[in-house]
C-alpha cells in the first residue's frame, strides 16, 4: 500500500510517498484490539511537522509513517468490539495515517453520520474532543462570555463552532481580516484582533467586566493579558502552546481576583478516572449526530503532497484544518 514514510528527522519536506506492507496487529496504544480502517482522509495537527523533526514529546523512532488523524471505513475489528466492517469512523492515532490502510484506537474513535464527508470527518475527534472537553472542564454556563484564542485555527474554529451548543457568547481573537471572517462565520459574537490593545477591547465589549472563561491553545507571550481579560471568579483552560513558549503565572493574580487556571489532556485524566474518553467521545459523536457540528476544513491536499501539507502547518499558513485525501478519487459526498 501506498504510505508517507519518515526516513530521518529533517523536516516535513524530506518525507517520502512509497510502497509498504499493510499494518498488522494492533496498534501499539490500542491494548491489543485490532481496528482497521481503509483510510479516506488524514487530518494533520501540529503533532505532524513537529515528529518529522524530531520535537514532539511523544515522537516516535524513524522510519515511521506520517498522519496523526483519520477517517475512513473500517475493515476489521476485535470480537467484542463497539465497531464492526463498515463503519464510517474519524479519531487521532498519532502516527501512522497518512497511508491507504491504518491501525486506529478504538478509545480515540467516534462512528462518523453519513450526512458527513470524510474530509470533515478527519477534521472533527481531535478539534472537537479538546474544545468540548475545555468547555467542559471550565463548566462553562449559558450565557457566559467565553474568550477563544487562535479562534481560526483547528481548536479554536471548533471551540466557536461549539459555542452555541453550552449556550456561550464566543469571543474570538485572531490575526488577520482572513481570519476575521472565518471566525464570524462561526458564530463568534465579539472578534478582536491579536496584538496590542486586544485586551482593551475585550473589556469594552464585556461593559467593563470581562470574560468569563478563556480558552488558550496559544500560551505564549498572551497568557497574563488572558489572565487580566477574566472577570471576578472567571476560569482559564490552558489547552496548548502553540505560540511557542510556555508561560509562568504569578498566583498573586488569581488569588485576588478568585481565578482558576486548569489543564486538560484527557488520556492522563482516563487513567486515573475511566471512562473520561468514553465520556468526551460520545459528546461529539452524538453533536455530529445531530448536525450540530461544522469541521472547518481550510485546505486539501493530495497524497503525494503530503510533505507540503505539512509545511503549511509549520509555517502556520493554515486556517481550520489541513486535510490530505487518499483516494485518487473519492466516492462523492465520502
Amino acid at each position: 500500500m501506498r504510505a508517507i514514510v519518515v526516513r530521518d528527522l529533517t523536516g516535513p519536506l524530506n518525507v517520502e510517498l512509497t510502497d509498504i506492507p499493510e499494518p498488522d496487529g494492533a496498534h501499539p496504544r490500542a491494548d491489543g484490539q485490532r481496528l482497521l480502517v481503509e483510510v479516506a482522509a488524514v487530518g494533520l495537527s501540529f503533532i505532524d511537522p513537529l515528529q518529522t523533526r524530531g520535537l514532539y514529546q511523544n515522537g516516535v523512532p524513524v522510519p515511521y509513517v506520517a498522519g496523526s488523524e483519520i477517517a475512513g471505513t473500517v475493515l476489521e475489528a476485535s470480537a467484542g468490539s463497539s465497531f464492526a466492517p463498515g463503519d464510517r469512523v474519524g479519531g487521532i492515532i498519532w502516527h501512522g495515517g497518512l497511508a491507504e490502510r491504518a491501525l486506529a484506537l478504538p478509545d480515540y474513535t467516534v462512528k462518523l453520520p453519513d450526512s458527513m464527508t470524510f474530509a470533515d470527518g478527519a477534521a472533527l475527534y481531535m478539534n472537537y474532543s479538546t474544545a468540548w472537553y475545555g468547555y467542559d472542564r471550565a463548566r462553562v454556563q449559558p450565557g457566559e462570555f467565553v474568550l477563544v484564542h487562535g479562534a481560526a485555527g483547528g481548536v479554536g474554529s471548533a471551540a466557536l463552532d461549539l459555542a452555541g451548543s453550552f449556550g456561550a457568547r464566543a469571543v474570538a481573537v485572531v490575526s488577520s481580516e482572513e481570519k476575521e471572517a472565518v471566525a464570524r462565520r462561526l458564530g463568534a459574537e465579539i472578534v478582536v484582533r491579536a496584538g496590542e490593545g486586544w485586551l482593551e477591547r475585550v473589556r469594552e465589549a464585556t461593559d467593563g467586566r470581562g470574560v468569563h472563561v478563556v480558552l488558550d491553545p496559544v500560551g505564549g507571550d498572551t497568557f497574563t493579558d488572558s489572565l487580566r481579560s477574566l472577570r471576578q471568579g472567571g476560569r482559564l483552560v490552558v489547552i496548548g502552546f502553540t505560540g511557542g513558549s510556555i508561560p509562568t503565572v504569578k498566583v498573586n493574580r488569581l488569588l485576588h481576583r478568585n481565578l482558576t487556571v486548569t489543564g486538560i489532556t484527557m488520556d492522563n485524566m482516563e487513567a486515573e478516572y475511566p471512562g473520561t474518553l468514553r465520556r468526551v467521545a460520545d459528546a461529539v459523536e452524538r453533536l455530529a449526530a445531530e448536525g450540530k457540528v461544522h469541521p472547518l476544513v481550510g485546505s486539501t491536499y493530495r497524497l503525494e503532497e503530503a510533505g507540503a501539507a505539512m509545511a503549511a502547518l509549520e509555517q502556520r499558513a493554515a486556517i481550520g484544518k489541513v486535510v490530505v485525501m487518499i483516494a485518487d478519487s473519492p466516492v462523492p459526498g465520502n
